[in-house]
């Protein structure tokens, strides 16, 4: 990719600018796009607000290029509350868990993001919309709800101690919002993230105290 542009680079992915409409999202450890370009397809069709994709090949997913910045880097910046992230957050889960599975038998499953937090949602021209959705599946609602939490929770008992602590208030004003998650889903979000290759050995070490920090109910 040395005639395009790098614009970001994340844990297990690349993303290259190939003009100004789209991007190419190009995941290192390689693998097959389609079934993310697939929900996000599905996901889309229902109005949810996800990036155009225009095509899937391998481990490379050619995108819309969207403008703005991500909801983390608003919140830093100060241009967006911690109240008002929540309750951004809150809502896109709700309307994502509108959304029935396409698969599952059981009619309480929905489609799941299972990463959706402030570093993946994008605060562009037409509103949030939602990125990275290679971890996305179907299931209980309450287990994407597990996740975020979750994934908020091991900010918050990071060493970097300002972004800690606003993980920490982050994590009580999304908590606040939602109906707790049921301890198993907990569980559940706990064991994913355990052999999630893009954490390090490390953040993997953190994950029972993370998982301290999230408020649940029985079951």
């Amino acid at each position: 990719m040395a005639d395009h542009a790098l614009l970001a680079s994340g844990r297990d992915a690349d993303v290259f600018a190939l003009d100004e409409s789209r991007v190419l999202r190009r995941y290192r450890r390689g693998g097959e796009t389609a079934p993310e370009a697939e929900v996000m397809a599905y996901v889309a069709a229902a109005g949810y607000p996800v990036p155009v994709v225009y095509d899937a090949q391998g481990p490379d997913l050619v995108l819309e290029r969207l403008d703005g910045e991500t909801l983390l880097a608003s919140m830093l910046a100060g241009r967006t509350a911690v109240d008002a992230a929540a309750d951004l957050l809150v809502g896109l889960h709700e309307r994502l868990h509108t959304l029935p599975a396409r698969f599952s038998a059981d009619p309480a499953d929905r489609v799941l993001h299972l990463d959706l937090h402030p570093q993946n949602v994008m605060m562009t021209s037409r509103g949030p919309v939602v990125i990275d959705w290679r971890n996305a599946a179907e299931g209980p609602a309450d287990l994407d709800v597990a996740m975020t939490a979750l994934i908020l929770a091991e900010v918050a008992v990071s060493p970097d101690a300002p972004l800690a602590d606003r993980a920490r208030d982050g994590l009580d004003a999304f908590a606040r919002r939602v109906p707790r998650p049921r301890a198993s889903q907990l569980r559940v979000a706990l064991d994913r993230r355990r052999v999630d290759p893009a954490l390090s050995v490390v953040e993997k070490s953190a994950l029972d105290r993370a998982a301290a920090l999230v408020p649940t109910r029985a079951g």
